[in-house]
């Protein structure tokens, strides 16, 4: 066993926007020592929130990384945005983290970017604990939360802590298995725990959670089942055993409950996350391939004596080099090390290492097996990118991405600030690789792509304010797909004759719609050749040319999605083929029968959740069905209703501005991309005639 592995913690944090992930942060680095002063989101201050950007919304839009100590063990702490615009940074942090807390509202309880984060951390089979926050506030209802947690999440929440009142009665919470109660002094800014016994008047209701809570527990546990059945003493340790068992394998999340901004509920959970999320010794090893062509599984434990293996899961310019952070897999890193990158297979050096603090860094003479840490001196690595030791090379499982939903164009104001607009875009890019942008050589327009307006909004003001250049940008526009809704075939035929050697290729393609699996790839290439009619080497070009096809439609030159390409035919010269010949013909069969196959736009289809004031549910409703929403469910929570919806995007554009019109500012939205679906007949003639 790796000496002290078994004392570090790597976990996130992560929530729904405005859930009070980010205070709960702040007060954890604030007992944990790591600051000495606790900074406030909504007074700009917050340690965690380090970009002028984060400080003047109140919002969280990058993971920020810190490393702290709790008692005898390490915890490497990232702190992610709630904002789904932002959802690549829970993505990339939940893929290199062992556990995470998940935060909920007392008030608002289980929302739209809640089941999102939930999901991705389920894909990731990352180990949660509950965090009910904000049990200070008027309406906070800790029982309806856990029926939400259990109900909308699919979830086996275990209640460890029931709060001692709610709202303005809220006094503290009650430790159910140990049976104490925890008071804080003073009572509006609680720096001082103080342990005492149970009120009388919740005696009962904590021993009833306590029976649920072992008996839940030893399900994990056959000694601790038995001693259960037969009525025998229990010990504290026992069943926390057993519940770390539980929550290690995703089959219960410890539930526990306070108000951050008060600090109350702060220090219990961090000694929870010690006591029940795992080490990277108790996740499996992870598995990786020999190259990115091979199908031979490695494994690599979480040992400093293993060969080096690790994962870049966020590059962050910097004026003195990118930031590369890092989690380590297996084997030690010491800086000065020359490291294969398997993903790209170049050689890449690592100068220095750095333990970070958010933006702060102290400087690291070793990292292993277990770490998390940011490097200097990779140039070329991108995010996902796996690196490794060259006499041992491993391929990690790459990040998966979701496809931009939103565009607009973007303009030097002057020819001179031309390159330094495109360097600042692909800086931008390799940051980021939701954020697109693309160049269209026959208007000459430069188009940048993302996840929403606020996405956009914020890049643009880091191309102004940050990087000092003066743009210009359009207003914001759906991005579109394309795709087919029938079954064609077309030849492509590619003869040229020079003099010399010419070029020569036939083929023929059929294209039909296809529903591809969750992540899947859009666009599917088939060989149905027989008899090597057409050399393999020729058919790795004809896939390539129906690739670079998909990349524009035939109706407006958007990207193609849900097609499936299969090369039925084709002829060959015994001189004049060539790959480049083939790549050409693929291209223009593969747009020929896109023509013929109903071509058909696709547009985004988001997950909108609105809360609104039961008085204004009418004219909310009303607004709705204009848009061209679907709503799917209507759910009462206390003087509020909360109406789930499918939404075209395309008739979003300014509707938080018109909810707070029509709620006098107390209605509240939300919006995640769902899914593509066939735009109306009117619509695709109004976008045709934009084009």
């Amino acid at each position: 066993m790796a000496p002290g592995l078994d004392k570090i913690r790597n976990i996130g944090i992560m929530a729904h926007i405005d859930a009070g992930k980010t205070t709960v942060t702040e007060r954890i680095l604030y007992f944990a020592g790591r600051t000495y002063k606790i900074g406030e989101v909504h007074q700009g201050t917050a340690v965690m929130d380090y970009l002028a950007e984060e400080q003047e919304r109140g919002i969280t839009i990058t993971s920020a990384a810190t490393t702290l100590r709790w008692g005898k063990h390490t915890v490497n702490l990232i702190d992610t945005p709630g904002h789904v615009d932002f959802t690549v940074e829970v993505e990339r942090s939940l893929r290199v983290l062992d556990g995470a807390v998940a935060v909920f509202s007392g008030v608002e309880g289980v929302e739209a970017q809640s089941e999102t984060v939930w999901r991705q951390a389920d894909h990731y089979r990352v180990p949660r604990l509950c965090f009910i926050n904000k049990m200070d506030r008027i309406g906070a209802d800790f029982d309806t939360v856990v029926r939400e947690i259990r109900s909308r999440l699919a979830a086996i929440p275990i209640v460890m802590q029931i709060p001692m009142g709610a709202g303005d009665n809220f006094i503290g919470q009650i430790d159910v298995l140990t049976r104490k109660a925890y008071f804080y002094d003073p009572a509006e800014k609680a720096t001082t725990l103080r342990v005492g016994l149970i009120p009388a008047e919740y005696a009962d209701d904590a021993e009833l959670a306590r029976h649920e809570l072992i008996e839940k527990a030893a399900e994990f546990d056959d000694e601790l089942m038995a001693k259960f059945i037969d009525d025998e003493p229990i010990e504290v340790d026992e069943v926390l055993r057993a519940l770390r068992v539980g929550t290690i394998h995703n089959k219960c999340q410890p539930v526990f409950c306070g108000t951050a901004l008060r600090h109350m509920g702060v220090r219990p959970l961090l000694d929870a996350v010690v006591r029940l999320l795992p080490s990277p010794l108790d996740v499996p090893s992870v598995e990786g391939y020999e190259s990115l062509s091979s199908e031979k599984k490695i494994l690599r434990r979480a040992d400093p004596d293993e060969p080096f293996s690790a994962l870049v899961f966020k590059i962050a310019s910097d004026q003195h080099g990118d930031l590369s952070y890092i989690r380590i897999y297996s084997g030690t890193l010491l800086p000065g090390t020359r490291v294969l990158n398997s993903t790209q297979n170049i050689k890449e050096n690592v100068t220095r290492l750095w333990e970070m603090h958010a933006k702060q860094r102290t400087r690291r003479d070793e990292a292993r097996a277990g770490d998390i840490l940011a490097v200097v001196g990779l140039k070329r690595a991108l995010t996902g990118d796996t690196l490794c030791d060259s006499r041992r090379p491993v391929v990690l499982e790459r990040l998966e991405f979701p496809e931009p939903v939103i565009t607009m164009s973007i303009e030097p104001r002057t020819n001179a600030e031309k390159q330094r607009m495109v360097d600042a875009l692909n800086t931008l890019r390799r940051e980021d690789p939701t954020f697109k942008y693309n160049y269209i050589p026959e208007t000459g327009q430069t188009t940048i792509s993302g996840m929403g307006e606020l996405h956009l909004e914020v890049i643009h003001h880091k191309l102004t304010r940050d990087m000092g250049l003066d743009v210009r940008v359009g207003k914001p526009s759906v991005a579109y797909k394309e795709t087919i809704h029938g079954k064609a075939e077309a030849e492509g035929r590619f003869i040229r004759q020079t003099g010399g050697r010419g070029q020569f290729a036939i083929l023929k393609l059929r294209l039909e719609s296809y529903t591809p699996p969750a992540g899947g790839e859009p666009v599917v290439f088939e060989d149905q050749i027989k008899g090597g009619v057409i050399p393999k080497e020729f058919v790795e070009a004809v896939r390539e040319g129906v690739h670079d096809a998909a990349t524009s439609g035939p109706l407006a030159g958007y990207p193609m999605l849900n097609i499936r390409a299969t090369l039925l035919d084709g002829e060959t010269h015994p001189v004049d083929s060539s790959a480049l010949a083939f790549q050409q013909a693929a291209a223009m069969a593969f747009r020929a029968a896109a023509e013929q196959a109903h071509p058909v736009f696709l547009e985004p289809i988001m997950r909108l959740q609105v809360t609104v004031p039961e008085e204004y549910l009418g004219a909310v409703t009303g607004d709705l069905n204009g848009r061209r929403a679907v709503i799917r469910k209507m759910d009462q929570r206390g003087v509020f209703r909360v109406l789930l919806a499918d939404v075209p995007l395309a008739a979003m554009f300014g509707y938080s501005t018109q909810l707070r019109s029509l709620t006098q500012g107390r209605g509240t939205s939300t919006m995640e991309p769902r899914t593509y679906a066939a735009v109306p007949a009117q619509v695709a003639e109004s976008i045709l005639k934009y084009y």
